[in-house]
Parts: structure tokens; C-alpha cells; sequence
């Protein structure tokens, strides 16, 4: 045989095996670009709610007092409780791309219908429903993420997509300061529907299939080719066929929420729940009622929405530095020390001793360790699970974390109404972070 035979032979092979070489090469990063436009939108939803707050308390056709408007903040939050553990499990059912197309069609028309609710009922129902649609879109594009990164770059990578919310928030806060006066609570929750001609036309034609699907489902064919597709190792020859014996002789798979709860992954998966309660503590907590509480410290509600736009920046920057350690020392390590970081900031800036100058570097650490927290509380556990229980464990943590979301803004509505010490208002907020510390801590090894 001849030498250029041979070569033709070869790529004859190749081609038989590998169905994306017929198609154009696409780029992964893109697909993650997808995830974090996504998340941007996902952030703002739930960040301008905070920016907000002081018109809500201004608004006298309703007269909500804190604690009211504290729980109509919560019902988003409870929303995306139900929403993020019921799609957690749907995107290892019927697939990742549907949900999240399902996903943010549901919350853009339903931050609509908050926008223009008539009465304080109707308001808070549809902050609930549209926490249905956002509680999908977390877990989804996470999983989305890891499924279409290198394994070095996973948690990095998962940090910049999910950077996402922070940039969120970024916009919340700037378009506060420079349209809430102008076009009223309404018009800020409005502008939360732009995600229905901006983000979903392009996921809805550029968004590939999860890889982890269709191999779970045994199309193991088709998963190589979108891996190959979009420049990434296909599965093993032998794991290929591994995967269709088993799905050909067994078609009744085995729950992937019970498989989170069997004896190798449930001490792993109750400490993840509890760090995900403490990380989404502070996030949701902090970012709805830290206006308030600076505005009750003597600070001008521009100086307040400057210091919330301080903490979302912050935990862009932090986030991305401690990612990249993350991917080399490993996610536990910078878990614990953004827990500890946000803690000690938040105690610091309770003192009221400080410059104008420091508080804020208070306040963009306190958003690095958060914000941070939860963005790399979600990267431990999707490199903890294996592919086909992901969507599900990261649905699961996210959506119970949701009752620290849940406690914090309907308890940060009391705390305000109690009319505490500025020492008080921020420093209970680092119980939170103790907490997640701990439970960080504890996790054990992934099994192999």
C-alpha cells in the first residue's frame, strides 16, 4: 500500500467515526457567551428588585412598609426555590437547550407582567411565577458551561459565564441612578423583558444540544460530533460502547436526584445545600437591602446605589482571579477564603470607622466573597458530580439554596423595620459566611 493510500485509508476511517467533520467548526467560547448573556439578564431580574426598594417604600398607592416589601421580594426567590430543583431535573430529562429557551421566555414575560401589576397581590404573584423561569436558567447554563469546557478551565470558565449576574447587577444599579428617577419602578422591571429579541433569537439558532444529553439518552454518535464540532475531546472509544450496551439492555434509568442522595454522594449533597443557603444568604440578601441599609447609615441614595454597582464590580474582578486558583489548588480552598473575606469586610464596615474611599474597597471585597461565594460554590459542585446527575445536583443545591435567599430579604425587611445599630445591620450578615465556611469545609472527596 502505498503512502498516500494509506492517508486516504486513515481519513476515510475518521470520517466513518466522526460525524462533525461534515459540519463548519464552531467555537465552544461562543456557546459559553450564549450561558453568560443569559446569566446577565438573569442577574439583573433579581438585583434591580434591590435598586428599587426605596421607590416601592415611597410608593403611596400602595404604602408597603419593610416587611411587606421585603416579602414580595422573597416570592421571586421561593419561585426560583420550586423552579431551579423541578428544571434541575428536567435539563437531564428532556434536554438543556429546551429549558433554557423555556426558561427565558418565562421570566421576560412575566417581569412584563410584574411591571405593569395593579395591585400589591398581582405584583407578588408575578415575582413568584417569574422566579419559576429564572430558577431554570442558573443550573442550566452552568451545566451548559462545564459540558462545553476543558477540564483545566472549568471552574474558570463556569467563573466568567456566571460573571454574568454581577455584570447584571452592574447594569441594575447604573440604569437606577440614571432612569429610576425618570421612569419609575415599573420601567426598571420592564426593561427585564429586552432578553425576548436580544438573547433568545440567538440561543435559539446557535445553541447547541448538551453533549451529556444526548449521551445519556445513548446517542453517543451525535454527542462526539458536537464535541468534535466545537473543538473538544470526544468520549472514549470504549466509554461509547459502554453507554449503548448499557442503554440498550437498560431503558428505565435510574433517577438522577436519587441518585444525589445514595450513600457515596449524600453527605456531599447536604453540605453543598448548606453552602448554597449561606452563599445565596448574602447574595440576594445584600443586594436587595444594601441601598437601604447605607441609606439608614447616613449615606444619599446615589451614594447607596454607587456602593451596590462597588459590589458587583468587585465580584467580577474577585471572581475571576480566584477561579483561575481554583482550576489549580482546587474550588474548596477559594470557597473557604471568599467566605472568609466577605465576613471579616461586613464586620468591618459595621464599626463605621472608616474613609468613604475604604468602605468602598470594604464593599467590593464584601461582593468578591458573596457574590464570588456563590459563583464558586457552583463550580465545586458541578466538577464534583459526573455528567449525567450535574444538571440535577446543581439544581438541587441551587434551588435549596434559595431559602437563604428566601430568609434573607424577607428577614432583611424585619431587620430594617427593627431599626438596629449600623454595627448590627452588617455584621449579622457575617453569620452567613461562618456558615458557609464550615459546610465548605466539610465536603469530602469526590468519589471517583
Amino acid at each position: 500500500m502505498t503512502s498516500s493510500t494509506a492517508n486516504q485509508s486513515a481519513e476515510s476511517r475518521r470520517a466513518s467515526t466522526s460525524p462533525a467533520t461534515s459540519k463548519p467548526r464552531r467555537s465552544a467560547g461562543f456557546v459559553i457567551f450564549l450561558c453568560f448573556l443569559t446569566i446577565v439578564f438573569d442577574g439583573y431580574d433579581l438585583v434591580v428588585y434591590g435598586t428599587i426598594v426605596p421607590a416601592l417604600l415611597a410608593y403611596e398607592e400602595w404604602g408597603l412598609t419593610p416587611v411587606q416589601t421585603g416579602a414580595y421580594g422573597s416570592y421571586a426567590l421561593a419561585g426560583m426555590f420550586i423552579g431551579a430543583i423541578i428544571v434541575g431535573y428536567l435539563t437531564d430529562v428532556i434536554g438543556r437547550r429546551k429549558v433554557l429557551i423555556a426558561s427565558i421566555i418565562a421570566f421576560s414575560l412575566l417581569m412584563v407582567a410584574t411591571a405593569f401589576a395593579p395591585s400589591p397581590f398581582w405584583f407578588g404573584a408575578f415575582r413568584f411565577l417569574a422566579g419559576l423561569g429564572l430558577g431554570g436558567v442558573i443550573p442550566t447554563a452552568i451545566a451548559i458551561t462545564v459540558e462545553f469546557s476543558r477540564r483545566e478551565r472549568r471552574n474558570f470558565n463556569n467563573a466568567l459565564m456566571f460573571s454574568g449576574y454581577a455584570f447584571g447587577g452592574i447594569m441594575a444599579a447604573i440604569l437606577a441612578m440614571l432612569l429610576l428617577p425618570h421612569i419609575g419602578f415599573r420601567g426598571m422591571l420592564a426593561i427585564g423583558a429586552l432578553p425576548l429579541v436580544t438573547i433568545l433569537p440567538l440561543v435559539f439558532f446557535l445553541m447547541p444540544e448538551s453533549p451529556a444529553y444526548l449521551r445519556s439518552k445513548g446517542d453517543v454518535a451525535e454527542a462526539n460530533a458536537v464535541l468534535e464540532q466545537h473543538g473538544l475531546n470526544p468520549y472514549p472509544p470504549t466509554a461509547a460502547t459502554d453507554d449503548a450496551k448499557r442503554f440498550d439492555h437498560e431503558p428505565k434509568r435510574k433517577s438522577a436526584m436519587a441518585e444525589l442522595f445514595r450513600s457515596r454522594f449524600i453527605v456531599a449533597t447536604l453540605l453543598f445545600c448548606l453552602a448554597g443557603i449561606a452563599g445565596q444568604t448574602l447574595v440576594y440578601g445584600l443586594n436587595t437591602w444594601m441601598p437601604q441599609l447605607l441609606v439608614m447609615a447616613d449615606y444619599s441614595i446615589n451614594s447607596s446605589l454607587s456602593f451596590l454597582l462597588t459590589t458587583n464590580v468587585g465580584a467580577v474582578f474577585g471572581v475571576l482571579v480566584s477561579s483561575r486558583l481554583a482550576d489549580r489548588v482546587g474550588p474548596r480552598a477559594m470557597v473557604m477564603f471568599s467566605f472568609i473575606a466577605s465576613g471579616t469586610a461586613l464586620v468591618l464596615m459595621g464599626t463605621g470607622i472608616f474613609p468613604l474611599w475604604a468602605m468602598y474597597l470594604l464593599v467590593a471585597v464584601v461582593g468578591f466573597g458573596s457574590i464570588g461565594a456563590q459563583i464558586l460554590v457552583n463550580g465545586f459542585v458541578a466538577t464534583f458530580y459526573p455528567d449525567d446527575v450535574r444538571a440535577s445536583a446543581l439544581g438541587l443545591t441551587l434551588g435549596i439554596g434559595r431559602i437563604g435567599a428566601v430568609i434573607a430579604i424577607a428577614g432583611g425587611g424585619v431587620l430594617v423595620s427593627m431599626a438596629l445599630s449600623t454595627f448590627a445591620n452588617f455584621s449579622v450578615w457575617a453569620i452567613a459566611a461562618g456558615i458557609g465556611l464550615i459546610a465548605a469545609l466539610l465536603v469530602p472527596r469526590a468519589p471517583r
